[in-house]
């Protein structure tokens, strides 16, 4: 569990090797070091640290909104193996269990919203940071033009949804940019044949092309970006230097940022072989320069911050709301029975009934052996990229 607070210093910085000296990585910027600029044990100088410090790179700059994430559909149209809402295996077979199948109504958005204002009031807070999530998002596409159109009273400042991708027209990707959306995250698992071997219909069937021709067609006509996540595992590994290739011959790349996330198990038996190596950061930074190369925006590294929903108690800054309005610490959780930790009508459960169940999204796919190797690997492919973009012009671009 996290406990957190809303100082300045509460995201701890990063320092890290590069090809020519040290990364500085703080929550108000980044910095090039020397080796000159560190002690024999490899810290900050302390007037070092006193200059960054000056430069305001230490300093978080205080958000003004609230971070709310709504589940408006917890069923699926896909039947991913390695689901984190999958509550069984389907051996076999293409719809494992998932949690319970509900739809988000008028009636809970109004206590959602009235839930937010309370919080927003309390944490003296006047704007609101949306993500629509699921399930499946858009199989309640009703409820997410509702959401986004009444979140506007509340000083919406910045939506996005998280979707498959399979269900999006271009009619609703109109619909909803109009109400307030700005970007649209979907996922891919490797290159077409493995995609469509592991993202697979409930009722079978691959979905790639179905993606892509989604993606291409909202980037056409609407002003919507399109956030492609490429999931990494042992069954895909081999065939995303071709993806990267397919996917930019597809699509736009200029309107898609692209990122690559090493998959684990998520509880329900997926086998998780794919390990921390060289050989896998390797492949990361050589996916990233290529992604780069061919123009996707690829997300600069960055110091890790508290989770707005999880890792502050009782829903100061953020919340995750299921669509029968059930609050949960975080997004892995939502939907799974004993995991309740209140609702927007009553607000949260006493911290002593909430105390097993208040659980944080950081290292979901972690595994708890292996947190050095992680770190060791996120930091070579980190430096790795500022090493690159600092290279080509473009970390000040």
């Amino acid at each position: 569990m996290i406990e957190g607070s809303n100082r300045e210093e509460e995201a701890p910085p990063r320092l890290i090797r590069g090809e020519r000296g040290w990364w500085f990585l703080g929550p108000g910027g980044i910095a090039r070091l020397g080796d000159g600029h560190l002690t024999p044990a490899r810290t900050l100088r302390p007037d070092v640290e006193r200059g960054l410090r000056e430069q305001g790179l230490f300093t978080v700059r205080p958000s003004r909104s609230y971070s709310l994430t709504v589940l408006t559909a917890t069923g699926c149209n896909l039947g991913c193996a390695y689901c984190f809402q999958n509550l069984d295996q389907d051996a076999g077979g293409t719809s494992p269990p998932r949690i319970a199948s509900v739809r988000l109504t008028s009636g809970v958005i109004a206590e959602i919203l009235t839930f937010v204002g309370r919080r927003q009031a309390e944490s003296g807070l006047d704007g609101l940071v949306l993500t629509i999530f699921g399930g499946e998002p858009l199989l309640n596409p009703r409820g997410c033009r509702e959401l986004l159109e009444r979140a506007a009273g509340y000083g919406l400042r910045g939506a996005g949804m998280i979707s498959n991708g399979t269900l999006l027209t271009p009619r609703l990707a109109r619909q909803l940019a109009g109400l307030g959306l700005r970007f649209v995250q979907v996922t891919f698992d490797g290159d077409r044949p493995d995609h469509d071997r592991i993202r697979v219909r409930r009722k079978g069937g691959g979905t790639f092309d179905a993606i892509v021709d989604a993606m291409a067609a909202m980037t056409e006509t609407t002003s919507l970006r399109c956030d492609l996540r490429v999931n990494v595992s042992a069954r895909n590994v081999a065939g995303v230097d071709a993806l990267v290739e397919r996917l930019a011959a597809a699509l736009d790349p200029s309107r898609c940022s692209i990122h690559f996330a090493r998959v684990g198990d998520a509880g329900v038996g997926y086998e998780d072989t794919l390990a921390y190596s060289d050989d896998l950061a390797d492949r990361f930074i050589r996916w990233q320069r290529r992604a780069l190369d061919l123009g996707f925006a690829v997300p600069r590294p960055r110091v890790r911050r508290p989770c707005k929903a999880c890792s502050y108690r009782d829903g100061k800054y953020g919340a995750v709301v299921n669509p029968d309005g059930a609050l949960y610490s975080c997004w892995t959780t939502a939907g799974r029975p004993g995991w309740r930790v209140g609702t927007a009508r009553d607000g949260y459960l006493p911290r002593e009934r909430t105390e097993d169940r208040w659980v944080t999204c950081e290292d979901t796919y972690g595994r708890a052996d292996d947190t050095r190797g992680a770190a060791r690997f996120r930091d070579r492919v980190d430096a790795a990229h500022l090493d690159h973009l600092s290279a080509t012009g473009r970390l000040r671009a």
